[in-house]
């Protein structure tokens, strides 16, 4: 029997087999080594379309539900709520069964094998700090498989998979930082016999999708009515705009849940009592038109444009008024993102404390996830462990080659 390792991961999703001659990435979409974890469901019916055909589908202007960062939802009550998605009521655990189903028939299609084996990645941590929820989540996320067809699962920690993919031996003390979607993990290890020997791993709840919501926060929401004012109905007392529903739309999974009669409703009360209509309004447009993803996706561009080498990024929001847009620049992104970046400092840290380990001792820094190229991550790796070499690993598929690799051995 062959196990098929699977990286199933909040942005972008791969899986892959080890044999004799090295590791054959399975091309689940089209000819690309991962694709990402999205899903659409056309309103007129008809089959899950999922990868970068579900974000076609959005980008098209189809009529549908859009879901992508569901990873994220593993181990919170929100995984099991049944809701009607897709002509049918059904849960997000549901959703993420059918995802890895047809990840593994697709597998199924390109090698000819029957794959009921699986070895996944998981993040050091689900949920920082809580135990319990990490341990609902992996029991989640093995229910799903069983759910998908798989007989076996079985789980590595995502940072570990990446130092077997990307240690070299006889280097010294090395640290794998692997920033995500939606988890920050870190392993420390030292190679013995050709082989990483992990000495610690840690991780945090905190990834690509939280830099994402934290730019939309400061850049976005604003001009759609967040940090304004409503007038009381009775008197003249002001009243701050609510956060949380802002903060809903800043977040990727939580974005198709806003469209609701009860957030449709509440957005137009505020409209009758807002200071600054206008951006009010944007805010009940973007919800009576769906939009969210929308802006989410340009958000995320003009956080990667103000991470690059132009001057200023651009969250474009012309869809949702004529010209409207907003800049990033390189010093505005580190400001929106300076509460992480501690974060992240913090977490190495207690990864070689574990191990009862100093930055000093640290040779080589390994970075590893599609998050990792933001340029604060490096910056800040590089000011903490200043005598470390810098490397980074193939960003994207690190971690499945690592799980090919551990699979063969089981």
């Amino acid at each position: 029997m062959h196990r098929l390792a699977i990286d199933f991961g909040t942005s972008n999703s791969a899986a892959a087999l080890a044999h004799e001659g090295g590791i054959y990435r399975i091309p689940i979409e089209g000819h690309a080594d991962t694709l990402p974890t999205a899903v659409f469901f056309p309103v007129e019916g008809g089959p899950m379309r999922i990868g970068a055909a579900a974000t076609a589908s959005l980008i098209a202007g189809d009529e549908g539900r859009y879901m992508r960062a569901l990873k994220s939802v593993l181990g919170l009550p929100l995984l099991h709520e049944k809701r009607f998605i897709g002509g049918r009521r059904q849960s997000l655990a549901d959703i993420v069964a059918a995802f890895l189903a047809a990840l593994r028939e697709r597998a199924e299609l390109h090698t000819g094998l029957v794959l009921r084996q699986a070895l996944s990645g998981r993040p050091v941590h689900f949920h920082t700090a809580d135990p319990a929820k990490d341990a609902q989540a992996e029991a989640d996320l093995r229910a799903c498989y069983h759910a998908a067809g798989f007989e076996d699962v079985r789980f590595l920690a995502e940072p570990e998979a990446a130092a077997l993919a990307s240690h070299q031996p006889g280097r010294t003390l090395g640290l794998i930082v692997d920033i995500g979607g939606g988890t920050s993990d870190f392993s420390l290890f030292q190679s013995q016999g050709g082989h990483p020997e992990i000495l610690a791993s840690h991780g945090i709840r905190l990834g690509g999708t939280d830099f994402d919501q934290a730019v939309s926060m400061t850049h976005a929401m604003p001009l759609l009515g967040l940090e304004g004012q409503l007038r009381r109905q009775l008197g003249t007392e002001v009243l701050p705009v609510p956060r949380a529903p802002y903060l809903e739309l800043a977040t990727w999974a939580k974005i198709p849940f806003l469209y609701n009669p009860e957030t449709r409703r509440m957005a137009a009360d505020m409209l009758k009592v807002a200071i600054d209509p206008r951006a009010i309004g944007r805010f009940c447009k973007v919800l009576d038109h769906e939009l969210g993803h929308s802006l989410a996706f340009a958000v995320e561009r003009g956080k990667i444009e103000a991470n690059g080498e132009v001057p200023v990024g651009r969250i474009d929001m012309a869809n949702i008024e004529s010209e409207l847009f907003v800049a990033v620049t390189a010093e505005s992104l580190d400001a929106a993102l300076a509460r992480h970046r501690a974060a992240l400092r913090e977490a190495a840290h207690e990864t070689l404390a574990l191990a009862d380990r100093a930055p000093h001792e640290v040779g080589e820094v390994i970075l590893v996830g599609g998050s990792s190229l933001m340029r604060l991550v490096r910056d800040e790796i590089q000011q903490q462990f200043p005598r470390a070499q810098l490397r980074s690993a193939d960003a994207f598929t690190a971690v499945v080659d690592g799980l090919a690799l551990a699979a063969r051995a089981l």
